[in-house]
């Protein structure tokens, strides 16, 4: 599979000489490959990702003037040909790590108030692209998040409803019902999202305890800021997120809402399985709820 995705690679960019590469192995949706220890491709793996990487493609190139901290620029892409394993984009690679959680052990305090404010500030200036700026010059469609929400609702019934046990199929309705039909959609303000905020996608310098660059837009969109708190709350708990919640704008107006996004993360990964033939994401999402 490597070597096809080298020779389309060699096939677009002829004269780009390949010294060496190997996989990456954390990307669910894509296949990465690192390219002469200096440049990551990304394969997507499904034609609904075909569809995310060209957007993700236009609002890296549309953001990468706003935000200070370092994201991708894709410099290398292929579009002429839309099937998996012939589409991908090209960028440098950032130096870093994923932040995971257990890095956190020996970090100090006045450390992680630190990482808690640099990644707050990459959401603010993200956050600070607005619903009618990004609609008026990239031309996104958007659901509102509550459409959005109400749309995975009917999916999960009807798609994994089937896997889930009585007593959690219960629990998820409550959950989205109380959701949906309650205040937390007021004064809610759409911007331009992440979309997948999680510690795979937030890389650090473990040394100079610091933010080294945001990675994989795929899931970017214009939707509710909230979202990407989920995935800081999925990652790094409670404790960090209340840091985080701290030193954003209204943050505690958003809780609520974080809270309810995370509830609904392994769901969507079963349903990310189940709808893309992926059974270990279908396994992994749906464990919990058997």
């Amino acid at each position: 599979m490597n070597n096809n995705l080298i020779k389309t690679i060699q096939l677009v960019y002829s004269e780009f000489v390949i010294e060496d590469f190997y996989p990456n192995e954390i990307g669910q949706n894509n296949d990465v490959i690192i390219v002469n220890n200096s440049l990551v491709f990304r394969f997507p793996k499904y034609k609904k990702g075909i569809v995310q990487l060209q957007r993700e493609t236009k609002i890296l190139q549309y953001i990468k003037s706003i935000i200070t901290t370092p994201i991708p620029n894709p410099i290398y892409q292929s579009f002429e040909e839309l099937v998996p394993g012939k589409v991908f984009t090209g960028y440098k690679l950032i130096d870093g790590v994923p932040m995971l959680k257990e890095c956190f052990t020996d970090v100090k305090s006045d450390e992680l108030e630190g990482l808690a404010s640099q990644l707050v500030s990459f959401l603010v200036e993200l956050h600070s692209i607005s619903e009618e700026k990004v609609g008026r010059d990239l031309k996104l469609k958007v659901l509102s998040p509550r459409e959005e929400m109400n749309n995975l609702y009917e999916r999960i019934r009807d798609k994994l409803f089937p896997y889930v046990r009585k007593e959690a199929q219960k629990e998820i309705t409550q959950s989205f019902e109380k959701f949906l039909n309650g205040e937390a959609f007021s004064n809610l303000d759409v911007t331009l999202i992440h979309g997948d905020f999680g510690a795979n996608n937030i890389l650090w310098n473990p040394e100079t305890r610091k933010i080294s660059g945001i990675i994989d837009f795929g899931g970017s969109e214009l939707g509710d800021p909230a979202y990407d708190f989920a995935g800081i709350l999925s990652s790094y708990g409670e404790e960090f997120l209340r840091m985080c919640i701290n030193l954003y704008p209204n943050g505690n107006e958003i809780y609520e809402r974080v809270k309810f996004y995370k509830s609904t993360f392994a769901l969507q990964e079963a349903l990310h399985g189940i709808e893309n033939d992926d059974r270990e994401a279908f396994e992994n999402g749906i464990q919990d709820y058997r």
